[in-house]
């Protein structure tokens, strides 16, 4: 369902004003506003409790691989997949205005963000410490720029901004090409289409492990020409463990898993509807998570803010306002 005539799409996404998911709830739904929440599950929650409208949620980065906290979170809550933006991701190391690089004795960022710029934080030969996210540093030191003047955060260009803190240097990640690919999820579905490219996403688990059944299942789609772009195994939660009983070999315990797979093809082909058909042949479950739009729009290096005016406005409400009430109203509906 829409919003309220007249009023703006409210947007939810993981971390503070600044984050790299702000950038990208905002390049899905332009002219949107922001929900910053402190955990996955409490965007999950902004939606389902109707303190959002929808969530923007990072699934999967070219550098550090699958989120599997949100994997577990899609089959968890019932949110569908209406769509997905791909967001360049470009790390500067940002400081206490006036501090210079050979300053700096410690970093602070998100595990990840750390990672991926091993090499420089390496060649300036200085400690790592990790918080929830890039922004987060950020602000962490905008508020305190007395006693962290000798620690830098490793975030956006656009935290700088909203945090009045100095860039020392640009793209400081070790590879080029850093991706990250985000879903957008609605409390209801929308309609699949042929008219354009679609993607669907899909979880199941097999009847029966034994030799060859996932290559069975997954032949479904390869038999009728539609391409897997992504298969994620992840141990089931209530039957973590399988007992094979051997006369000859004794007893052995397997994980059991549940599988996801993004499909190049819409739900209204009948391409895919005639797989899912055969592979619910083979599967103890099955649920398809969303049919929606694939993002086939050049990637930008970041989504600014429409005039400085905002983004002043923006950045005094980040610094004063550190959190919103978001999470409060969704742990209290979870506790």
């Amino acid at each position: 369902m829409p919003p309220a005539h007249g009023s703006q799409l409210r947007v939810a996404y993981q971390g503070v004003p600044g984050a790299y998911s702000e950038s990208a709830a905002s390049k899905a739904y332009p002219g949107c506003d922001p929900v910053p929440c402190e955990q996955f599950e409490a965007a999950f929650q902004a939606v389902e409790l109707w303190i959002a409208d929808r969530a923007v949620l990072p699934i999967e980065n070219s550098l550090g691989g699958s989120i599997h906290r949100n994997y577990d979170l899609l089959l968890r809550h019932r949110l569908h997949i209406v769509g997905e933006v791909q967001l360049a991701v470009h790390h500067c190391l940002l400081a206490v205005p006036g501090v210079r690089k050979e300053e700096l004795h410690r970093v602070i960022s998100h595990p990840q963000a750390l990672a991926q710029c091993e090499n420089t934080l390496t060649r300036l030969g200085v400690a790592r410490e990790s918080v929830e996210d890039t922004a987060g540093a950020a602000q962490l030191i905008a508020q305190n720029p007395l006693a962290m003047r000798d620690t830098g955060a490793v975030a956006s260009s656009r935290a700088a901004e909203l945090y009045g803190l100095d860039v020392l240097e640009e793209d400081i990640q070790d590879e080029e090409g850093n991706m990250t690919r985000f879903l957008m999820l609605a409390r209801e579905p929308i309609i699949p289409r042929t008219d354009r490219p679609f993607k669907t996403s899909v979880v199941f688990g097999l009847e029966e492990e034994s030799a060859g059944s996932l290559f069975k299942a997954l032949s479904a789609f390869a038999l009728r020409g539609i391409n897997l772009t992504k298969i994620e195994s992840r141990p089931q939660r209530k039957r973590p463990l399988r007992v094979v009983d051997d006369s000859n070999h004794g007893t052995a315990k397997y994980f059991e898993y549940l599988f996801y797979i993004d499909l190049e093809a819409s739900m209204a082909d009948p391409r895919a509807q005639n797989a899912l058909g055969q592979l619910q042949e083979f599967a103890s479950f099955l649920r398809v998570l969303g049919s929606y739009p694939m993002d086939m729009t050049p990637v930008s290096k970041t989504v600014p803010c429409d005039t400085d005016e905002e983004l002043g406005e923006v950045a005094a409400a980040a610094v004063e306002r550190p959190s919103r009430a978001v999470n409060g109203a969704c742990n209290g509906a979870a506790a």
